[in-house]
């Protein structure tokens, strides 16, 4: 089991490990474009990559895609509480709670974890809470977000080609599946390259707070996911990747949001090295649980 779980960390730390040392080096890496280029290009190839190619059930996808409406309300209920008790500001614990890094690490330990078809779940989770990342997310961060904006992004576009595909149990063309396919390839590690990029310019302050509040995050979250999954009577894959997903530590995003409204960045920055840390010690343990169960 140690061995197994090496291997589904071994390559997230390693890969972000190596874009932590390449910033802290003072090498120049284009973080500007290389988030482009994942965000319109990359994630959106990986998405009609997996989807394709996984056989994946409609109502697997659907109910993934549910669960994650579900954990993301509940987490949202808990940041308002805790912003009370910890006497923080709302608009900065909330989107925190709300929004997990289910994309950098989220994708990829899935991947490792639980194969193509942990991939295609984690993906539709991961879609789901891009649809909210980039409105609800957007608007907390003190931007206007419109309905034609939301559907403009590249991602939003994958989704709208990927459903026929998963409902209709249609099948991109041979060059088009080897095109996304050679395209969505990229994307992985440089979403963790950008993750270990990220990082390393944080600086942390509120350490204390940080390593509570993050705790909490990624605990809780992997709770509300078990209790989601089991409520809703999820088979022990959906379930799986759920309470993974659910269990990331608080996105990058939410730093690079609150730096652009000024609110309060040092503090998101704190919630984002910790509990990404954190997660690192306590992913092992969900994946120890649940990878026996599935594989």
């Amino acid at each position: 089991m140690l061995a197994e779980l090496f291997a589904v960390l071994a390559p997230v730390i390693i890969v972000s490990g190596i874009g932590y040392a390449w910033a802290r080096s003072g090498q120049h890496y284009p973080t500007e474009f290389i988030a482009r280029l994942v965000l319109t290009i990359g994630t959106p190839s990986l998405v009609l990559a997996t989807l394709s190619r996984a056989d994946i059930d409609p109502q697997a996808f659907a109910s993934m895609a549910l669960g994650c409406v579900l954990v993301t309300a509940c987490m949202g209920l808990f940041g308002a509480l805790f912003s009370r008790l910890f006497r923080q500001q709302w608009k900065v614990l909330v989107p925190a709670f709300l929004f997990p890094n289910t994309g950098n690490m989220g994708l990829p330990i899935s991947l490792y974890a639980f194969g193509e078809h942990g991939l295609a779940l984690a993906v539709a989770f991961f879609l789901t809470l891009s649809i909210m990342q980039f409105s609800v997310g957007i608007a907390l961060s003190g931007n206007a977000a419109s309905i034609k904006d939301l559907l403009r992004n590249p991602i939003m576009l994958s989704l709208l080609l990927a459903l026929p595909m998963i409902f209709m149990d249609l099948q991109l063309p041979r060059w088009l599946a080897n095109t996304v396919g050679l395209l969505g390839g990229m994307t992985i590690p440089l979403m963790l390259l950008t993750l270990g990029v990220s990082l390393a310019s944080i600086r942390l302050h509120h350490l204390g707070s940080g390593l509570v509040l993050g705790a909490l995050r990624i605990f809780l979250g992997a709770a509300v996911g078990w209790g989601v999954g089991a409520a809703m009577g999820l088979q022990p894959l959906t379930h799986a990747v759920l309470v993974v997903q659910s269990a990331m530590p608080v996105a990058v995003f939410n730093y690079l949001f609150a730096v652009r409204a000024n609110r309060s960045p040092e503090q998101v920055a704190s919630l984002v090295m910790c509990s990404t840390l954190l997660a690192i010690v306590w992913l092992p343990l969900i994946l120890a649980w649940w990878m026996p169960r599935v594989n």
